[in-house]
């Protein structure tokens, strides 16, 4: 009946008609304006048709549909407000269509069927979903809502609070989720989904199910009374708020819409919530958590072209058995490749071993294993004192004391253990690759692997190069981190790489801060209200005050014009006290332990006293906004260094590493995005007005040529 290249139309016998999603040439099946199109073409032609008797809606593919191409729409975002709302409009009129069919409709979820995919699922008067399936409205995690009627359809059809649920957290729910609210009417193995939708629309067709009720109710209004109404809604949207923050709207704009659409019929209600979309649409938080995405499916094409030519990796190695040691064996070992944890001294090892049995038996806990697979994962550990088995070992990831000349030995014992094709990575925060690779005899085979504490928690891995480093170890790094579960980004060697380099200028904006009498918590209260997980003071604490003090050392040296010590810092202060934060339970904050076991930070008037020794003037008031300026450009500018001089390839992955190895605040996108969303005109102005605080605060000449032409780190 119809043809396209995203899907086709089908009749069947009994005057049953198929809409199958099936994209041409493509994997998965997503929503573009061209598949719009087509479906506009094929619902106007079942419509036309006066002999169909039912439709059931099906996909070709293993997934049903995975929801909008964001590559696509979000290049419309620019488009004033009225117009994404009138485009809003216009495009739920096609999924309207097949809703106002005169016939009964069925579709089957074979697979994924997120946002727009879901929304089409919805349309239809039932829904049949494979066992395996997952469905839901991710929508909130790009900052923005559902666009097409997921609001409306959904919140009539499962009631107010499910929605609010489903829409406002934007996660994937289960089948089993989906049942008892009637988001969908059966669940069966995935090979009889499409016979089974077959059968329910026969009976809806014979009247057992009564089809045009269910239509009538999601085109009505939603059925609340007014007191039980405000009491949903507003309660919602306070906890909501609260959850969400202030710098993600969308959440509580979802529930918002639902609620000003609750006493509409169908079309007002999606009139209401086009216009919420379109409002949303234009925020920074829309901009920067689309860019996140599109940033992250840059990084997943890399990682598929660099898995083209890594070493496969069947059996990893640990040297090092400390509490960094035994997370990155717990975390390759419960992703599936099994690891030997290499040290010196039984102690060392059962410290290892107890941090993997440790996160092992967290996930028992939290029901995440069974104690069974717990206990095989830990099997999969095999502690060691010495090299004997390390020829069968494809990767060798050395996590020792961060010491060059301790690094070097251990280094050169495991390339002399193992195979000559087996690449071993340093994991060093910011010890030079070149200079550990020096006593190696195949360089070509080494090169940097850095995890972030806590390793289980921290999605990055940077993959560093060294400059004998070759592309197929870099390969076979990038792979093995991907099958941790992590996110590799490869960067070239420098002092700090590229996280800590662009790091420690916030701090440098941070110790001039207190040397000029700001006061520490002002700082931190300021960095958390615009959208850090936490304040410099209290991060400093978390890293370790020894640990920054070491690390502030190596890149004063690498970077003496910015980050050399000029005058004694506070950091200076708490280091030479002993106070070394979390790891001692003291540093800027006292640390006492929550009723969860959690260490909780308390203030201590003796910080401000010791912290006085560096500031020569005395205490000052600053505005959060000053604050924040002088936080920030130090860590925009160095961002922009890293592009520059090719650390890093691009702008995404720049950014993607402050946002998943510091907490850089998402809706902020990155730095880069940050500087675009200021203006790299206005930057530059701002960067003059502190420019009596040094080379830190210096724009480079790129910059400035930048902002003079008005170009953009990610155009437009």
């Amino acid at each position: 009946m119809f043809e396209g290249n995203s899907l086709q139309v089908t009749r069947l016998d009994g005057d049953i008609a198929e809409l199958k999603f099936d994209r041409k040439n493509e994997s998965v099946n997503k929503f573009d304006a061209a598949t719009l199109g087509e479906l506009k073409a094929a619902g106007a032609l079942l419509a036309a048709d006066t002999t169909l008797k039912g439709l059931i809606v099906t996909s070709g593919k293993d997934v049903f549909i995975v929801g909008a191409d964001i590559t696509e729409f979000g290049k419309s975002f620019q488009l004033p407000e009225e117009e994404i709302a009138k485009w809003a409009v216009e495009t739920n009129k096609i999924f309207s269509t097949i809703e106002d069919l005169p016939f009964p409709t069925v579709t089957a979820i074979n697979g994924i069927a997120l946002g727009g995919g879901f929304e089409m699922a919805l349309s239809t008067d039932y829904r049949v979903i494979s066992a395996k399936a997952a469905i839901g409205f991710p929508e909130v995690k790009l900052g923005i809502i559902p666009g097409f009627a997921g609001t409306v359809r959904f919140a009539r059809l499962c009631g107010a609070d499910n929605a609010i649920e489903w829409i406002a957290s934007g996660d994937q729910k289960k089948p089993e989720a989906a049942l008892p609210i009637k988001a969908v009417d059966a669940v069966v193995p995935p090979e009889k989904v499409r016979d089974a939708a077959l059968k329910l629309l026969a009976l809806a067709q014979n009247g057992a199910f009564d089809w045009k009720a269910r239509r009538e109710q999601k085109k009505g209004k939603l059925k609340l009374g007014p007191i039980e109404a405000a009491m949903v809604f507003e309660t919602a949207k306070g906890f909501i708020a609260g959850k969400a923050g202030k710098h993600f709207p969308a959440p509580v704009a979802a529930v918002t819409a639902i609620q000003k659409a609750a006493g509409k019929t169908r079309d007002d209600a999606i009139a209401i919530e086009a216009a919420t979309f379109a409002k949303l649409a234009k925020t920074q938080a829309a901009d920067s958590l689309i860019g996140l995405f599109l940033n992250d499916q840059l990084l997943k094409k890399k990682g598929k072209a660099y898995a083209k030519i890594a070493r496969p990796v069947k059996q990893g190695a640990v040297l090092g058995a400390g509490i960094m040691g035994g997370g990155i064996a717990y975390q390759s070992a419960v992703k599936g490749t099994p690891v030997v944890l290499k040290d010196i001294a039984d102690p060392a090892l059962a410290l290892g071993m107890g941090e993997a049995n440790k996160l092992l038996s967290a996930q028992v806990g939290r029901k995440k294993l069974t104690p069974e697979k717990a206990g095989a994962v830990l099997a999969s550990i095999r502690p060691t004192l010495n090299y004997g088995d390390f020829k069968g070992i494809d990767v060798v990831v050395e996590a020792v004391t961060e010491n060059p000349k301790v690094k070097k030995m251990v280094l050169a014992d495991a390339e002399a253990a193992v195979r000559d094709d087996a690449v071993i990575a340093s994991n060093t925060s910011s010890i030079s690759i070149d200079l550990l690779a020096e006593g190696l005899k195949r360089p070509e085979n080494f090169l940097g692997m850095h995890f972030f504490n806590p390793v289980h928690k921290m999605p990055l891995v940077e993959v560093i190069k060294g400059a004998k480093t070759s592309p197929e170890a870099v390969a076979t790094i990038v792979a093995y981190a991907s099958a941790m579960g992590k996110t590799p980004i490869v960067v070239n060697n420098c002092p700090g790489f590229l996280v800590n380099r662009i790091l420690f200028p916030y701090f440098g904006g941070w110790s001039l801060l207190l040397r000029d009498g700001a006061d520490y918590q002002k700082i931190d209260k300021a960095a958390e209200s615009f959208g850090w997980p936490m304040g410099p003071s209290y991060l400093q604490d978390v890293v370790g005050i020894d640990t920054s003090h070491h690390v502030g050392d190596v890149l004063a040296e690498g970077y003496p014009d910015r980050m050399g010590k000029e005058f004694r810092t506070a950091l200076d202060v708490m280091y030479e006290a002993k106070r070394y934060g979390q790891k001692n339970g003291i540093g800027f904050y006292k640390y006492e332990t929550d009723p969860k076991g959690k260490p909780k930070k308390v203030v201590t008037p003796d910080t401000y006293a010791l912290i006085a020794e560096v500031q020569p003037n005395g205490t000052k008031d600053y505005s959060d906004e000053e604050i924040m300026e002088r936080l920030m450009i130090p860590m925009i500018i160095e961002t922009a260094r890293c592009l520059e001089e090719k650390i890093v390839d691009t702008a995404n992955e720049a950014d993607m590493g402050l946002i998943m190895g510091v907490g850089f605040p998402p809706h902020l996108g990155g730095a880069l995005k940050y500087a675009d969303a200021i203006g790299l005109a206005n930057l530059v102005e701002k960067c003059a007005k502190y420019a009596s605080l040094g080379k830190l605060y210096e724009p480079t000449p790129t910059m400035k040529a930048m902002a003079a032409a008005g170009s953009r780190y990610y155009p437009l």
